[in-house]
Order: structure tokens, then C-alpha cells, then sequence
């Protein structure tokens, strides 16, 4: 798999990461698959800032609009859709391009991440140790997988019941399945990061979700939540999703979700640049606002 050349666009929110996959798509005969977790689900266009028709200009992309909003998809699904997509897009000649700032995600798919099968009898532990309190519970954990105990914090139930059902149901620890990923990629990815200065990218977010604003992302999640939609949903826990739910329940003004939804997504843009520093050999690109072709250029030049 070594041999198999993908080249992957990552960056915070708002950086132009969709623009610089379809300009490489069209330079290098390439299709682009989405690395965004959210962009998965069918109507939540405006929220996600998915990539539109127009913007597209004729290149085919991956792993957009699969799911409805009630439906939940996990990371190894993700990992298991993208590798197949990688096989077939290089079965026909062309060069997989990887877009998308969901960087756990990105990472399941590229490297060698092996997740532990486990029944869904997840419900039944939880039954079976609702006596225990936080502290016993991590003690337990203790007993039977002290390196990953060391890892989690003792009040962090859900991950302390994950590790404790992973040994019960595989008979092995979840530090040794961890231990024995050694984090190699298994492709010739190419990694382009883009980067702004930060000021001025959060001034892009702002004014991104004073766009979403104005396209109407109001209608289009009280649609949703009309549907049934609840905050526990997957697919609600996006930024520009959840922040609504305490609108819509009476607490807060649109206004404060608007000024909730622009935190969050800052937030979001500094997350992602720490996790993208530390898990992947990134090739870092300052975007030309001014001549985005020029970064293209750029990128085009290093990559050939």
C-alpha cells in the first residue's frame, strides 16, 4: 500500500481547504474524498459548509450525503468507506485526494488503526456495574489494565467502562491493542496543510457563520429538530447543530447562538491545528488570500 500516492488537504475551518482539493483535482486528475465527519449527513448543508455544486466544478467527491441525520457512523466505518474508496479511485488511474479537518478520522483511515471488535452488549455492562461508583468502577479498571487506568481520569465513566468491556469481551488489554498499533501510515500520503494568520482566520469564521446566517441555517436545523432530531444524535453534536437546542428549549437569544456557534468554531480551528502539529508530517502553506493560485502553484511545485 506503501506505493499508493495520496495526497490529503487538511487545516482549520474556514482556511479553504475545499477550494485547494478541487484546484489539485483538476491539475492532477484526481477525485476528492471528504474527511469531514459531518458532511456525511444529508440535510446539513449550510451548518457543515458543504461543498456546493458550483464548487465542485465537475470533480467527483467521496463521502458526501451517504447518511440521514438519524443514523450513527463511526470511525471505523469511516476508516473502512475511505480505503475502499482509495482502492477504487487508484483503480482507475486517478489520484485520491483526502479533504476535511476531521483529523481522528483522517488519521483511522491512513494509519494502521485496528479497532477492537466488541458485541453491543454495552447496555448490559453498564447494568452490571451501575452499582459501582466512579472510584470503585476506576479501581476495577485498575486491577485489570493499569496502564490504560493510567491514561483516563478515575470520574471519566464512559471511557473507564470502553476499556474495562474491551478486555472482558477480547480478553485483551486496551493498552496492549494500543501498544501493538505502531502509527505507520499505510500510504505515500502527502499531507498539505493550509495555515493563516490568526486573526484574520478568525475573522474569516465570523464572518463564515454570518453567511450561514443569511442562508437561512436556522430553517434548516429547526427542520431537523421538527423531525425528531435530539442534541443526543450524532449528527447534532456538530458546531452550528448543537448550539440550538438551548434556543429552541427556551434558554438562550439567536443572537447568543450566533455568538456561540463563532466560540465554538474558534475553538475548533485551534484544536484542529494542535492535533494536525502532532499527528501527522504536515507540509505547511501559508494561503494567498489575495492569489489563491499562487498557494496552488505552490503546493503543485512540491508535490511534483
Amino acid at each position: 500500500m506503501m506505493t499508493t500516492r495520496v495526497l490529503v488537504v487538511i487545516g482549520p475551518t474556514s482556511v479553504g481547504k475545499t477550494k485547494m482539493g478541487v484546484e489539485l483535482a483538476k491539475k492532477l486528475n484526481g477525485e476528492i474524498i471528504s474527511g469531514d465527519s459531518m458532511q456525511i449527513y444529508k440535510e446539513m448543508d449550510i451548518g457543515t459548509a458543504k461543498v456546493t455544486q458550483e464548487e465542485m466544478e465537475g470533480i467527483v467527491h467521496h463521502c458526501i450525503n451517504i447518511l440521514e441525520p438519524q443514523q450513527n457512523y463511526s470511525v471505523k466505518d469511516f476508516q473502512e468507506t475511505v480505503r475502499e474508496k482509495i482502492n477504487d479511485i487508484i483503480s482507475r488511474g486517478k489520484i485520491p485526494i483526502i479533504v476535511g479537518g476531521t483529523g481522528l478520522y483522517i488519521k483511522a483511515a491512513l494509519y494502521d488503526y485496528e479497532f477492537s471488535e466488541t458485541s453491543d452488549n454495552h447496555k448490559t455492562l453498564k447494568e452490571q456495574y451501575k452499582d459501582y461508583d466512579n472510584l470503585s468502577l476506576y479501581q476495577h479498571l485498575m486491577s485489570i489494565d493499569e496502564e490504560s487506568a493510567k491514561v483516563l481520569h478515575p470520574n471519566n465513566r464512559q471511557r473507564v467502562l470502553r476499556a474495562i468491556e474491551i478486555y472482558e469481551e477480547t480478553g485483551q488489554k486496551k493498552s496492549d491493542i494500543v501498544a501493538s498499533q505502531q502509527h505507520i501510515c499505510l500510504y505515500n500520503a502527502y499531507f498539505i496543510g493550509l495555515t493563516l494568520d490568526r486573526d484574520i482566520l478568525y475573522e474569516r469564521i465570523n464572518h463564515r457563520v454570518d453567511i450561514m446566517r443569511d442562508l437561512g441555517l436556522e430553517d434548516e436545523v429547526k427542520k431537523l429538530y421538527q423531525k425528531g432530531l435530539k442534541r443526543t444524535h450524532q449528527s447534532m453534536k456538530a458546531i452550528g447543530y448543537k448550539e440550538w437546542f438551548d434556543y429552541f428549549e427556551g434558554h438562550i437569544s439567536q443572537d447568543e447562538v450566533y455568538e456561540n456557534i463563532k466560540k465554538h468554531s474558534r475553538q475548533y480551528a485551534k484544536r484542529q491545528y494542535t492535533w494536525f502539529k502532532n499527528q501527522f508530517d504536515v507540509h505547511w502553506y501559508e494561503v494567498n488570500l489575495e492569489d489563491f493560485n499562487k498557494t496552488v502553484q505552490k503546493v503543485l511545485k512540491d508535490i511534483q
